[in-house]
């Protein structure tokens, strides 16, 4: 031993060597990073997001500085499954980190028949289901409307995967508890809590988007404490292990989300700023746990008081 903390979680059946993941869209299909980031230094990656066939995405401009924050309309362009099987999958599968794909689609179909091709290739760690987009006309969220849709979605993709299964949810403080039950009764092992949030930026003089579309997803630290409430309101109220995401920057920031009641976070906007982000957040807690004297990360889960 050499005195250092145990940063290591366990998802549902799924164990991670530290609690920090690379959050779907922010890190492109996780290769792309392998020359400024020791990935297996992570706990794991969550692709960019996969669609049954190739998407081109939304118009220019796709991204804009906001609130603080960053606003982004990038419309999930994608290569599609097969090219991401053959094309990326093959040096994926050689890391020694946790492999999620993010995978959306048009229809409970599209969402099966892309988790089909990638069961079938094999490899990956789990999936993550994107059911909350909100910077495409139709990329998923129409799934996040309704309880009763969102459970047969994640019915019938549970139907063609043993893998741990993750749900992507709004941070939509009156819809998300519904969405989070129904997404566990249907056999989701875990929630990645939260998306980005509906927003849109113009130009008052021109009177045009400042995006390439009407709308984008607002994400960085104007989500954070917004997603921190979910988050300890979910962890009391759903038996499931939550994934923690929404304006994690730091280890401090990440340390919040986990006594909150998180299980893992997700680091995405500062990929941004600075690519190893996420590498910073995992050293970052290691020395917070030796700081505050703690041996095990897992004793600081839920560990909040009022």
């Amino acid at each position: 031993m050499d005195g250092s903390p145990n940063l290591r979680v366990r998802i549902a059946g799924l164990k991670l060597q530290n609690p920090v993941l690379a959050a779907s869209g922010t890190f492109a299909y996780g290769i792309e990073f392998a020359h400024l980031v020791d990935l297996e230094q992570l706990g794991g990656i969550v692709t960019k997001g996969l669609s049954l066939e190739p998407l081109g995405g939304a118009p220019p401009p796709r991204l804009r500085l906001a609130g603080g924050g960053m606003l982004n309309a990038v419309g999930l362009q994608n290569i599609g499954v097969r090219a991401f099987v053959e094309t990326r999958l093959p040096r994926l599968r050689q890391l020694r980190t946790a492999v999620i794909a993010n995978v959306f689609g048009h229809t409970i179909e599209e969402y099966a028949a892309a988790v089909e091709v990638l069961e079938a290739a094999g490899g990956l760690a789990g999936y993550e289901l994107n059911v909350s987009c909100p910077n495409t006309d139709r990329g998923g969220s129409e799934f996040s409307a309704d309880p009763v849709v969102l459970e047969e979605l994640v019915s019938r993709v549970r139907s063609r995967t043993r893998r741990p299964l993750l749900v992507k949810l709004p941070p939509d403080a009156q819809a998300v508890l519904p969405l989070a039950r129904a997404a566990r009764q249907a056999g989701a092992d875990a929630l990645t809590i939260a998306n980005t949030m509906p927003a849109m930026a113009l130009d008052p003089i021109s009177g045009k988007s400042s995006l390439g579309r009407a709308t984008g997803g607002l994400s960085g630290p104007p989500l954070r404490p917004i997603a921190l409430k979910l988050v300890w309101e979910l962890s009391k109220q759903v038996s499931v292990p939550i994934v923690a995401c929404g304006g994690i920057e730091t280890a401090y920031d990440a340390l919040q989300f986990l006594r909150a009641g998180a299980t893992a976070v997700q680091v995405g906007t500062a990929h941004f700023v600075d690519p190893r982000a996420s590498l910073w957040v995992v050293q970052g807690l290691k020395k917070l746990l030796l700081q505050i004297k703690c041996s095990d990360i897992n004793d600081l889960i839920g560990n909040f008081s009022i």
